[in-house]
């Protein structure tokens, strides 16, 4: 997010000003964010709270999610403020009005491109997740809130991934070794009760509610001497917990007490479960064992003199905000709840362009197998996405506009599969006849991403992102088949063989690949194995982690095989694409779940999006959209038709797919709220 300086303005060039106005999120150097820019989030006025609420959204629309995980994620981080969150969001920008309970404030923001980065997406739902613990709440997108606030404290590491897994790692340690040592004192009642309390509440805060309950109208130095006296207390007993822990472990070198073993002796009959002297006493005795610990600490929130609950119907979307950070923890200023999103905007790529342009080749030399295309096909195809790639990395960093990338990055796979396999006709003149595989050297623009959440948005009744989303990419998709198509035509490729020079005709077939002939346990074989190549290859290009690209490519081997299965078996391809993407929904589900319910490691939680949309990329039909274009530049107008129509066919059932697993295993999918 850039800052713009009052004071630099007069000075820049019109170029500059021009750019920054318009590239501009949320200017955080106003004098609203400004004055509470070290000031506890939850205390800070509205403005300072939308810049944090509309900058997360904007974080995660620029790393390609859809319009409903934008939302979802703002309004996720704007409750535990204490703040409703209205938004319109579209492909580029968002318009999103912010309110509490007095004051209403708007914000609008523009992204001047749009791109795909999953670990972004990934680092935002823990960023979230942080966020939440730290106000007070639960965790959200998921159920170890430690690893969450591990993962943003280490954001400045570079393998993010490694780093969850770590910490994951340690907290699995951490909970083994409190269940050997519960298990170890289940014999000594004194200490299990200690350990009770020490584990739900220190006697401090039990003193404190006690105090705030009972004594409304204490002076502050009333209040200071029993804070004192709580404190002592706290002392008291950690000292008699570590010395009956040395007693356990045979180490008698300890001073008795008298004041120390009484406390004992209580905490031994509370363990018991015998009763005190009075009712008043046995909610209050020394270890907090006989009254509930979470109802102390809601009357405490209830009778606090910093939360003062509003009155009304519209008083109970704010109840929560008030709430102290969860134990051991430091409020979330301003400063660093921003600071943290610096962090995750400023973090470069995983990957280098030449490691993403090799995984972009194994990710279309696998879709030409797919596709039914050979070894010569398959070498072409891998030259040429290779060499595309990496040159559309390079210009991307350099900020050039998409869609003149893409059309050259297409052109230059085009021509460099072409020509490798002239190259390899000198020695094999077999491969001469496989001109088409500049088809399969061109699938690395497909906008996958773009297209599959753009439907899911039109499946929320989001219309004006949805249809902007399925515009942009038919744009992407009109410049690389034109491209293609003007490759194809300038050296005179067609699926017969090399035209030679000066001749024309008119191709009697669209450009195709030609089926191997494989055994059928073999071809299911090879099939599986480049659908978790090709699936791996496109999560590399989406800016993945590796654990992440694994298990979105598990997921494609799976589903992408078994769809092409059943186009075998005669099943019609638009059906095959729906089962298939309903398959991998149910699955990423699944997958979700399992993380959650603790049958996988926590650092395996991963968005379903990330999982989801490399694992069907595979299966949008490039090849039949580039037989439309073909047959159009050949003014074949029914042609060019017929198999447009079936490549929308196609593309509308894989998100339909999607949504349809999204209603089986979502409560907020299933119903209109």
């Amino acid at each position: 997010m850039q800052q713009h300086k009052n004071g630099d303005a007069p000075h820049q060039d019109a170029a500059t000003a021009v750019s920054h106005f318009h590239t501009h999120s949320v200017p955080l150097d106003m004098e609203d964010i400004r004055r509470d820019w070290d000031k506890p989030i939850s205390e800070a006025g509205l403005a300072a709270k939308t810049s944090v609420v509309v900058r997360v959204g904007a974080l995660d629309l620029g790393a390609g999610t859809g319009s409903f995980r934008v939302r979802e994620m703002m309004h996720r981080i704007a409750y535990p403020l204490g703040v409703h969150v209205r938004a319109d969001v579209n492909l580029t920008d968002i318009e999103a009005t912010c309110t509490d309970d007095a004051n209403r404030i708007t914000e609008v923001i523009d992204l001047p491109t749009t791109g795909v980065n999953t670990e972004r997406i990934w680092l935002l739902e823990h960023y979230t997740d942080w966020f939440s613990v730290n106000l007070g709440l639960d965790s959200m997108y998921h159920r170890a809130g430690d690893v969450s606030e591990g993962v943003v404290q280490n954001l400045e590491q570079s393998d993010m991934s490694e780093v969850s897994a770590q910490l994951a790692k340690k907290l699995r340690a951490e909970k083994k070794a409190q269940k050997e040592l519960s298990g170890e004192a289940s014999d000594d009642p004194v200490l299990d009760a200690l350990e009770a309390a020490e584990v739900t509440v220190p006697v401090s805060m039990v003193r404190a509610a006690a105090a705030d309950i009972t004594a409304e109208g204490s002076t502050d130095d009333e209040l200071r001497s029993e804070s004192e006296a709580a404190l002592e207390e706290d002392r008291e007993a950690k000292l008699l917990h570590d010395r009956l822990m040395q007693q356990r472990s045979g180490k008698h070198d300890f001073v008795e007490t008298p004041d120390l073993d009484a406390a004992a002796a209580a905490a031994g009959d509370a363990g018991a479960g015998a009763s005190a002297s009075s009712a008043e006493d046995q909610n209050l005795n020394e270890f907090g064992t006989s009254m509930s610990a979470e109802a102390l600490l809601g009357a405490k929130r209830r009778k606090t003199r910093a939360h003062k609950p509003l009155t009304g119907e519209y008083a109970e979307h704010f109840d929560h905000v008030g709430r102290s950070a969860g134990e051991g923890r430091k409020p979330i200023t301003v400063r660093q709840a921003h600071e943290r999103l610096d962090l995750i905007e400023s973090r470069k790529p995983l990957y280098s362009p030449a490691f993403a342009g090799f995984a972009s080749a194994v990710a279309c030399a696998s879709f030409v197998f797919l596709l039914g295309g050979g070894p010569y096909d398959m070498i072409g195809a891998f030259v040429g996405a290779g060499l595309g790639h990496w040159l559309r990395r390079k210009l991307f960093a350099r900020h050039l506009h998409q869609f003149f990338v893409t059309f050259v990055c297409v052109a230059l796979a085009a021509l460099a599969c072409t020509g490798t396999l002239r190259l390899i006709g000198l020695l094999d003149p077999i491969a001469l006849t496989h001109d088409t595989a500049y088809i399969g050297a061109m699938l690395f623009v497909i906008p996958g991403f773009p297209l599959i959440t753009g439907g899911l948005d039109m499946a929320k009744i989001d219309f004006p992102s949805g249809i902007q989303r399925v515009a942009y990419v038919l744009c992407i998709i009109l410049m690389a088949t034109l491209a293609g198509w003007g490759v194809a035509m300038i050296v005179h490729l067609n699926p017969t063989g090399v035209e030679p020079l000066g001749r024309t005709r008119r191709p009697r077939t669209p450009p195709g690949l030609e089926p191997l002939g494989l055994n059928p346990w073999v071809n299911t074989g090879l099939r599986a194995v480049t659908a978790f190549l090709g699936v791996w290859g496109f999560s590399i290009m989406f800016n993945s982690p590796q654990r992440m690209c694994l298990v979105a490519a598990t997921i494609g081997m799976i589903t992408d095989t078994l769809r092409l299965t059943l186009v075998d078996f005669g099943v019609p391809a638009e059906a095959g694409a729906f089962i298939g993407a309903l398959l991998a929904g149910l699955l990423a589900a699944g997958w979700r779940t399992a993380v959650h319910n603790g049958l996988l490691p926590p650092h395996l939680g991963y968005p379903r999006i990330c999982l989801t949309v490399p694992s069907i990329v595979i299966m949008v039909p490039g090849l039949y959209m580039y037989r439309a274009m073909f047959y159009l530049g050949q003014f074949d107008t029914l042609h060019a038709l017929d198999w447009a129509f079936r490549a929308f066919m196609v593309i509308i059932c894989l998100p339909i797919g999607l949504a349809m697993a999204r209603v089986i295993t979502d409560k907020s999918w299933r119903y209109d709220v």
